[in-house]
């Protein structure tokens, strides 16, 4: 084995391990707020600004189709998201080694949808509980999977803007 494929395989171990530690502390606090909460029940954390309220997302990303009722809604959108992961996955499998940066990020992607489908399918909904607000305004709802996945893209985006990249520098 050369020096590059260990390389390769130390990273792609350090992402599996990014991805298992999401779902596992995703579905851990999860299970928590399942246990302490009863559905809208809400603790304050920071007043005014902060709470944990557990909320069901039966819709998809930022509650959309939350309202919408149709025939096995829950199945479709596990299949569309089983649909997603398997996507992803298979793109983070291709990216070579040097895009360090955006398989990292795509380890925080896969993770976190991976423990947002856990829910949708065990349960039939997403466990969301993160509760931002200022006055009337709330921000969306959101899990651990939820910003697993924005930091996941974050990192994609500065993967595109050239962060990780490993530039040879010649006079």
């Amino acid at each position: 084995m050369s020096a590059a494929d260990a390389t390769t395989g130390s990273r792609r171990f350090v992402e599996v391990w990014i991805g298992l530690g999401v779902i596992v502390l995703d579905q851990i606090t999860k299970a928590i707020v399942r246990q302490k909460f009863e559905l809208h029940e809400s603790m304050v954390v920071i007043p005014g600004f902060f709470d944990l309220t557990r909320v069901h997302n039966t819709g998809a990303a930022f509650g959309m189709l939350n309202t919408a009722d149709f025939p096995l809604k829950s199945v479709v959108l596990a299949l569309v998201s089983t649909a997603a992961l398997a996507g992803v996955a298979l793109y983070a499998a291709m990216l070579p080694r040097q895009q360090w940066l955006a398989r990292i990020g795509l380890a925080f992607i896969l993770g976190g949808a991976a423990g947002n489908l856990i829910d949708r399918v065990m349960l039939g909904h997403v466990v969301d509980f993160f509760d931002f607000y200022f006055r009337e305004w709330h921000f969306w709802a959101f899990n651990i999977a939820d910003a697993a996945i924005t930091l996941g893209v974050s990192l994609m985006i500065l993967d595109l803007l050239g962060l990780g990249a490993r530039v040879s520098r010649t006079v």
